[in-house]
């Protein structure tokens, strides 16, 4: 990413025209702006086109977070673009902040490229913690599809500026750059779900009661091995049943995939979920992925703790079938409120008995006044805690406190491998 600004940066030195005028100096200001703006937008489609070169290298947890930060960069640089090239204006006619912006307006491109400015802004805005805890999912993502009407206006906007019209070749190698990132989007978020749908005829053949609250829904499809899911991954599902047809959930598998078969494990906590329960066999599923890195590729040694929390559990529960391993090496800590609340129970101690591992249930309300994930309680339990990878997967607290006493036992932050969604 940080590659790819420096000729960005480079195209605006070689036009820059140095000078003390004022109006000079703002426009040079916007127009480097400008061109930063219009890459980091490049950059944050880039980031959400599910390529699965970089969603398995990556993370798709770590990927949403850099989109939500280069979000905040392209919004502040395109209010910057916006601020500098007003006052350039006035500076340069003499008038005042309002006569120039009535003046700018009048210009179609220029009107073209504040109304995308908009269009973003308010993708910017529903993505603020304050308001997105108020939007419902599905108002949440249709909003964000104006993303890609921002990225159209700016683009006609960008073409018709100083830095690209006057180079044939600059310009040129900036309708490249979004063509690739517009092909790559329609390819991985249209066309390869479409395909794997009509190739795979997913259905759904069971939803078992798993826990209070928590379903096991099992699909079976045809060709399933040509997924290539691995253990850890996730897909994003979408459920053609009434009400949950129009919304894509990414839930881990939770059982490796066999005899065409793949099986998700969902705790209801939140509308769709609850909707989940009540589905029936037979119903059609549309299936996008694998994605996520939670992979056995992130192992480094021999020995390996898998540390779990609540509903957590589902990724890391195909991991501790399908790690390769001799008895001893792996280890399972589940945490949980109580008994009542541990999920796939059984089948966690039939793999333990049969792979010759651990599995330890940390139980206890998390304000008790025992932390069984205190550096300590982590030790007792893993003696040689500091020789092991860990693969975490739990809520966000948990997840955090769990972080912070593994690195305090010993563990480098390199071999703590998770990744998290929130909605």
């Amino acid at each position: 990413m940080l590659g790819g600004a420096v000729p960005v940066v480079g195209l605006w030195l070689v036009q820059a025209e140095p000078s003390v005028r004022l109006d000079a100096l703002f426009a040079t200001l916007a127009h480097l702006s400008g061109l930063l703006a219009g890459y980091g937008i490049l950059v944050m489609l880039l980031l959400m086109a599910r390529v699965p070169a970089v969603e398995h290298g990556v993370g798709a947890d770590r990927l949403a977070r850099w989109h939500a930060l280069g979000g905040r960069y392209v919004l502040t640089c395109c209010f910057a673009h916006a601020v500098l090239a007003l006052c350039g204006h006035a500076a340069h006619t003499g008038t005042d902040l309002l006569s120039a912006a009535v003046g700018l307006l009048g210009y179609p491109g220029l009107a073209a490229a504040a109304a995308g400015t908009a269009l973003l802004a308010c993708v910017g805005l529903s993505s603020a913690r304050a308001v997105r805890r108020r939007v419902r999912h599905e108002t949440w993502r249709a909003v964000h599809l104006l993303t890609y009407a921002g990225a159209a206006l700016a683009f006609a906007h960008q073409l018709a500026g100083p830095d690209l019209a006057g180079g044939p070749l600059a310009a040129w190698l900036w309708t490249m750059l979004h063509t690739t990132v517009g092909v790559l989007l329609v390819w991985y978020r249209l066309v390869v779900p479409v395909r794997q749908a009509l190739r795979h005829s997913l259905r759904i053949i069971a939803v078992r009661t798993e826990a209070p609250d928590v379903v096991s829904v099992v699909m079976q499809g045809i060709g399933l091995d040509a997924l290539r899911a691995e253990p850890g991954q996730f897909f994003r599902w979408r459920f053609l049943g009434r009400r949950l047809w129009r919304t894509s959930l990414p839930f881990s598998l939770s059982a490796p995939v066999r005899d065409d078969t793949l099986r998700i494990t969902v705790k209801a906590c939140g509308d769709h979920t609850r909707r989940i329960r009540r589905l029936r066999p037979g119903v059609r599923v549309l299936a996008t992925g694998p994605f996520g890195a939670l992979t056995a590729h992130r192992r480094t040694r021999p020995k390996v703790l898998l540390l779990a929390g609540g509903v957590g559990i589902t990724p890391l529960r195909a991991l501790f079938e399908t790690l390769p391993g001799e008895p001893g090496d792996l280890t399972l800590l589940y945490r949980a409120g109580n008994a009542a609340q541990l999920v796939l129970r059984d089948e966690l101690e039939a793999i333990a008995d049969s792979r010759g591992a651990a599995l330890h249930y940390l139980l206890g309300p998390s304000d008790g006044p025992f932390d069984p994930l205190s550096p300590r309680a982590l030790r007792n339990l893993v003696p040689d805690l500091d020789e092991h990878d860990v693969y975490l997967c739990g809520p966000p607290g948990m997840h955090t406190a769990a972080v912070i006493a593994l690195e305090r036992a010993g563990v480098p932050a390199h071999r703590i491998h998770s990744e998290q969604f929130a909605f």
